[in-house]
């Protein structure tokens, strides 16, 4: 039982951090209550956090490289779990995004030397057991967020979803310093600051851009010359990369079909089987009544689907191609959303069951396989950059999913209101964006008497209309991702396990362990 002690210490921080992700799902009425946030604001509560784990994934890695993995891993605990007093404690919007980038800091941190510290620790069967287990707790810790989220908000306070990070925090360093060996620094890569600045600015614009789109208008001069900037920073990015000796990101890498359509497939599968859950959260809470638990429960079926099904493929589905695995997990994942974009102004949470049990088998099926499946498409000695590249895919598609889809969603809400409120809604947008806002019952309450019941009629059909339109978007870009790795994915031509070069262990990248065991 002792050997099993690091792997704890290093699940725990995983789990920790991928669940935080989404466990301010369910907590953003309370917040927005609390704090008087608008739309924006609720959205950058979530996507600040994702920006900042998908910007810094790479850079970590390379400086995890050069200091060590337990020390950076520790590092990152420290932060997180000071960034997480700092949330519980913010008196406003803008101090809560500003702790909860931090937050990501502190994740990047981590996510980037998890798989690193479990290579080097275990070896042969055990290896392949423990990567087992570290996939499980990866594919059900985003699902089960907004179940702990509902958990700690509705029997203590929202925020509680960051206090409880604190033992958690402390009980993971122990067990790291106390069962995990510190090992001297194994590589030489030196860390790309213009490289990571010209990334995160360039992820960091456009995703303001399209929050601040309905705002700003779409075709304005703030919102064009946002995407502009954006635009010019990612070229910027691609030239600095490009000419480069040691670069965060090899572009020679997307030359290859195969590392090509993982990396299409890892951001699709965070939008399409993630982004939208903080919006059924607001109907859920806002429109049907629900409390925090019982919105965070509905997403049971998903996160229990994801667990069993990680927990199981990487013992029985070892032998097949990851292009299949990800391929049908990324299909039923859009299945899934197309089953819950069945939703109609009457109905209740249960039209969503079966849509996110589907969802959650498909993130068990290919998300434990992606970063192992990018590793071993390019070869051992360029290992830890791709897995860290698919790790930062992965996190860049939950942060602009999160914006997107809230476009999506906020369109759908007023071109309802406009259709068939006119009288009752004088300004579709402007309460379109009290709905998104988790406003409803205020929306319901400011109408006339006599078209209260009329208002309360128009709210339902406006979410209804808005959710549709959320997941269908959802479920075309799922499809999207599965026909791309299906097309493009192919197993590696010399399987890597029989190579003699050992991975380079960058950003943690030797998970192909979990396939191949």
């Amino acid at each position: 039982m002792r050997k099993w002690l690091p792997l704890v210490a290093v699940c725990l921080g995983t789990f920790m951090l991928l669940v935080d992700v989404t466990i301010v799902v369910v907590a953003l009425p309370d917040m927005a209550g609390s704090l008087r946030t608008s739309f924006a604001d609720l959205q950058w509560v979530m996507d600040v956090y994702a920006l900042a784990l998908a910007a810094l994934l790479l850079g970590v890695g390379a400086l995890a490289d050069r200091i060590g993995h337990r020390q950076v891993y520790v590092a990152g605990l420290a932060l997180f779990a000071a960034a997480s007093l700092a949330c519980g404690l913010a008196t406003g919007p803008l101090a809560l995004i500003a702790f909860r980038g931090v937050q990501g800091i502190g994740g990047a941190a981590m996510l980037a030397t998890t798989t690193a510290l479990i290579s080097s620790i275990y070896q042969g069967r055990d290896r392949g057991v423990a990567f087992g287990a570290w996939g499980a707790v990866s594919g059900a810790a985003s699902a089960a967020g907004p179940i702990m989220g509902g958990l700690l908000t509705e029997h203590l306070d929202w925020r509680w979803i960051f206090f409880v990070n604190l033992p958690i925090s402390v009980l993971a360093v122990a067990m790291t310093l106390r069962f995990i060996v510190a090992t001297p620094a194994r590589g030489t890569r030196s860390v790309d600051l213009p490289g990571m600045a010209t990334f995160t600015l360039a992820a960091g614009v456009a995703t303001y851009a399209l929050i601040k789109g309905n705002d700003n208008g779409w075709t304005s001069g703030t919102t064009l010359g946002l995407f502009g900037l954006a635009a010019v920073a990612l070229l910027a990015f691609l030239v600095i990369e490009a000419r480069r000796e040691q670069p965060l990101l090899d572009l020679a890498l997307f030359r290859r079909g195969s590392f090509s359509g993982l990396m299409i497939a890892a951001v699709l599968l965070s939008v399409a089987a993630f982004s939208y859950l903080a919006y059924t959260s607001l109907w859920l809470q806002s429109v049907r009544g629900m409390g925090p638990v019982a919105a965070g429960l509905t997403c049971l079926p998903m996160s229990a689907a994801a667990f069993l099904v990680a927990s199981l493929s990487g013992r029985f589905l070892h032998g097949v191609s990851p292009r299949w695995a990800i391929g049908l997990g990324m299909l039923l994942i859009g299945a899934g959303a197309f089953l819950q974009a069945m939703i109609e102004a009457e109905s209740t949470w249960t039209v969503l069951v079966a849509g996110l049990a589907v969802t959650g088998i498909g993130v068990g099926l290919a998300m434990p396989v992606l970063a192992s499946a990018a590793m071993a498409s390019v070869g051992p000695e360029r290992g830890g950059m791709a897995s860290g590249a698919v790790n930062t895919a992965r996190q860049l598609g939950n942060a602009l999913g999160i914006a997107v889809l809230g476009v999506v969603f906020h369109a759908g809400m007023a071109g309802s209101l406009r259709d068939h409120g006119a009288g009752s809604v004088p300004d579709p947008a402007a309460t379109a964006d009290a709905l998104a806002g988790g406003q409803a019952g205020a929306v319901i309450a400011h109408a006339a008497s006599p078209d209260r019941a009329l208002v309360g009629r128009l709210v339902h059909e406006a979410f209804a209309a808005g959710l549709q339109q959320t997941f269908l978007v959802s479920g075309t870009l799922g499809v999207l991702g599965g026909l791309v790795a299906l097309a493009l994915v192919r197993r590696p031509a010399q399987p890597a396990a029989r190579q003699p070069h050992r991975p380079a262990a960058g950003t943690g990248a030797e998970a192909a362990e979990l396939v191949r065991q």
